[in-house]
């Protein structure tokens, strides 16, 4: 196996992935597929907060990883992927986790790219897939989008990572974020969250879903709820096994608002699984679906790309 990684903003936060060789052997083909489900938001946000040992980077907020698996193996984590993860010494595990439970570089490499090709999110319908800790979301939430979607393939993801950063960082923070006192970047992590007040108006913007990503769109497809196809999708290091192609392939093109834009942020290849960048993107040209265009690249260790995405 080979294991890489690379100098990033992920190298002074303690807690950030900063390879993505998942597992030590290429994933089976035909995965079991998780179905899935909404994650509703409870009422008591001081709940979601409670326990959970903060960290800063870049001024967003989100929950200290080493803490949460602490956590998962005390019993908080109902599907079990924390042991299974460390009894098999690997960060996948095909069809029971899909490494949401670290933030990888590549998500770091595409919040840059918003800032400097000045992505506009105002007003815009966005859906944050394979979200793990849901920092892209949390930017378009932060850039004013009108609605934002979370999915990650665990549930466990969604309820102690994804929806506890979502409200640290709608609540308690300054104008840029819809009032209150922000916590700056130049203190310490804070270990007690602030209290959480009532439900942020930022927060109903917000929709959690766990499940496989053909699941989740069935679900969003044929439910009872009001939905509008996404302006955006942004996605982070979701292409490291080609088994998956397809299914994240049909799901962008069903879910994208014809004149939308996918963002997605990987490596060039995927040491020990086989995917990467130029498989991806070749695999979208045959289907003729969408016309891609790498908008940046990154050389600093292992090379990773930025895609732009649209429909044909």
């Amino acid at each position: 196996k080979s294991k890489q990684t690379a100098a990033t903003a992920a190298g002074s936060s303690p807690g950030l992935g900063t390879d993505k060789h998942r597992g030590k052997t290429p994933p089976k083909k035909n995965s079991c597929f998780k179905a899935a489900k909404e994650h509703d938001i409870p009422e008591d946000l001081n709940k979601i907060l409670e326990n959970k040992v903060m960290e800063t980077v870049a001024d967003l907020h989100y929950v200290n990883m080493a803490a949460v698996e602490m956590r998962c193996l005390d019993g908080a984590d109902g599907e079990g992927i924390v042991s299974k993860t460390v009894s098999s010494h690997s960060d996948l595990i095909p069809g029971v986790y899909e490494g949401g439970l670290k933030v990888w570089e590549c998500t770091f490499d595409l919040i840059d790219y918003f800032a400097e090709a000045e992505i506009q999110f105002t007003d815009k319908t966005v859906l944050d897939l394979g979200c793990g800790a849901g920092l892209l979301g949390i930017v378009a939430l932060r850039g004013k989008a009108k609605k934002v979607h979370f999915q990650d393939y665990n549930s466990t993801v969604i309820d102690e990572i994804t929806l506890p950063n979502a409200v640290a960082n709608c609540v308690n923070r300054d104008d840029k974020m819809g009032g209150g006192d922000g916590i700056k970047t130049s203190k310490p992590p804070s270990k007690r969250p602030k209290k959480a007040g009532r439900l942020p108006n930022l927060l109903t913007k917000c929709r959690f879903f766990s499940g496989e990503w053909s699941e989740v769109r069935q679900l969003l497809l044929s439910s009872n709820k009001p939905f509008s196809k996404y302006d955006v999708i942004l996605t982070s290091e979701t292409i490291y096994n080609p088994d998956y192609y397809s299914a994240l392939h049909d799901t962008l093109a069903q879910l994208l608002d014809k004149h939308g834009r996918v963002y997605l942020a990987s490596k060039v290849h995927y040491f020990g699984v086989g995917g990467g960048i130029y498989l991806f993107e070749k695999f979208v040209e045959e289907r003729n679906v969408f016309r891609t265009s790498i908008v940046k690249i990154i050389d600093k260790g292992l090379q990773r790309c930025i895609m732009e995405m649209a429909f044909r």
